[in-house]
């Protein structure tokens, strides 16, 4: 446990300008409590490691130059997840990928799956939704955010962030279906 371990996100943001020093721990504390988190959130958005391991590192630049000129903000890891956020959206408007269901058709006859294949089956029907979709589903399943967190996240109402993770949670559930009925069986 290092000295840096003790101070609230509010109190390391503002060691962030301090001097050399004491910003590289106050920074290395902030890394070490959501690094693991964004790197979720980025991996499961991106669906590749190589470009979430990309977003994710400048994320935490981009997060870095932020605190750097504005000492003051109130949820740090709701600022990592917005930043990722919009890196991860301006790389989806260069890239336009399109997924194939058939290339995720896996063998229905096997039996035997244990939970990393379950929740690898999860992770690609995933892929197949729509950016807004996904990104709800991550956020309230995955990270446990409130409608009201991801509302601010996202700039979208309560509302329409409900209708949206509670929509991806049946499309996740309609395209797994088949796989789970044989799990079933």
């Amino acid at each position: 446990m290092n000295e840096y371990s003790k101070y609230n996100d509010e109190e390391l943001v503002a060691k962030l300008c301090e001097g050399k020093s004491k910003a590289e721990k106050a920074f290395a504390e902030i890394y070490t409590r959501y690094s693991q988190r964004i790197y979720a959130y980025c991996l499961r958005m991106t669906g590749h490691e190589d470009d979430a391991q990309d977003i994710f590192h400048e994320a935490f630049v981009k997060f870095y130059d932020i605190a750097q000129t504005n000492k003051k903000f109130e949820n740090v890891p709701a600022l990592l997840i917005t930043i990722a956020r919009n890196m991860i959206i301006n790389k989806k408007r260069h890239d336009k990928v399109s997924v194939n269901i058939e290339d995720y058709n896996i063998g229905s006859n096997d039996r035997g799956y244990d939970e990393k294949e379950l929740l690898q089956l999860i992770a690609r029907a995933l892929e197949l939704l729509d950016f807004d979709y996904r990104e709800a589903f991550i956020l309230r399943l995955y990270h446990g955010l409130t409608y009201n967190d991801i509302s601010q996240i996202t700039g979208e109402t309560i509302g329409a962030v409900r209708n949206r993770a509670w929509r991806a949670k049946e499309k996740v559930k309609s395209i797994l279906a088949p796989y789970l009925e044989d799990l079933s069986n």
